[in-house]
């Protein structure tokens, strides 16, 4: 994995067989009512060779990759479409089988009792009882967050949930070609500015991390889908929010030998290529809310900031 400040791992396998995971009964299919937005085939410039990046995570170098046409998700997968999956199939997630998983401690409650945390990142506790439905554990719930994006979702999560609606997980070309929204050499989908002209492009975090979150930017936490401005391709916050399961392995060398027509990345792995940043990233630790950063984690990971989007094509 990158960087435990992105999100903490599971310490599973070296392949992703370790919690197979399908959902109940058959696929709705097609498309299960996910709005998803054309983007045309042709070619773009994949990865970046700022020396701000993180050289370990294999941002670089930059090359040229051609896709053909596919499509994306308007907005990451919500609770509420996630609801209607687990509804129809019986799906039970990969942190309700194992009965845990991460939060950020910042928003636990005050007397919320001592958990497990991660050294490297003491920022995020274990709690049981965390799931999708119960992001922040059993005294929480989804009540006014219908419309936001489904998080404590694995791989495997959405996986399943591509199978049931006649989907898929965009691979990571796809994901960054949808994420610049037509743009080149910019970091984010609509230039070079973080917020340009004063305005708040996307949900990260604004303050003293990860002590207190001004939610200046409008939210603490995770917004609803379609809270800011589309880029070019009419996708909403590619960047920020929720960071976004691809399809791909993750391997920090893969940029150096990736085939440049429609690559689906290394061939095996030990995690799953995951994209754009979330409400935690903070420039004093993690500059990864772009659209040419990259992150991964193990692929039974559930965390409170990471979510997907499907594609088709």
């Amino acid at each position: 994995m990158s960087s435990p400040c992105c999100g903490p791992g599971r310490s599973s396998g070296p392949d992703d067989r370790a919690h197979p995971i399908q959902p109940a009964g058959t696929s709705r299919g097609p498309l299960a009512g996910q709005a998803l937005v054309d983007v045309p085939g042709g070619s773009f410039t994949m990865g970046t060779s700022d020396p701000r990046g993180y050289v370990e995570d294999g941002e670089g170098p930059e090359h040229e990759v051609s896709l053909p046409a596919y499509s994306i998700g308007v907005h990451t997968v919500t609770n509420d479409e996630f609801a209607a999956f687990v509804e129809e199939t019986g799906h039970v997630s990969t942190a309700e089988q194992i009965g845990d998983s991460f939060v950020f401690a910042g928003l636990l409650p005050d007397d919320f009792p001592p958990t497990q945390g991660v050294a490297a990142a003491p920022w995020w506790r274990l709690v049981e009882g965390a799931s999708w439905h119960r992001p922040e554990g059993p005294h929480s719930d989804l009540a006014g967050r219908g419309d936001h994006p489904v998080v404590q979702v694995s791989w495997y999560d959405a996986q399943a949930f591509c199978q049931w609606s006649g989907t898929r997980l965009p691979t990571e070309a796809e994901w960054e070609r949808a994420a610049r929204g037509g743009r080149a050499g910019s970091h984010f989908p609509w230039g070079e500015e973080r917020e340009p002209g004063g305005e708040h492009r996307m949900n990260v975090w604004q303050g003293d991390f990860p002590r207190h979150d001004t939610g200046e930017d409008g939210w603490i936490g995770t917004c609803p889908v379609g809270s800011y401005p589309p880029n070019g391709f009419g996708l909403h916050e590619m960047t920020g929010n929720v960071w976004e399961w691809c399809a791909d392995w993750f391997d920090p060398r893969w940029y150096a030998v990736s085939p440049r027509e429609a690559p689906t990345g290394p061939p095996a792995g030990g995690a799953r290529v995951m994209r754009g940043g979330s409400y935690l990233c903070h420039d004093s630790y993690c500059w990864r809310y772009r659209v040419d950063a990259r992150s991964s984690n193990t692929p039974d990971s559930t965390t409170g900031n990471l979510g997907f989007r499907v594609a088709a094509g």
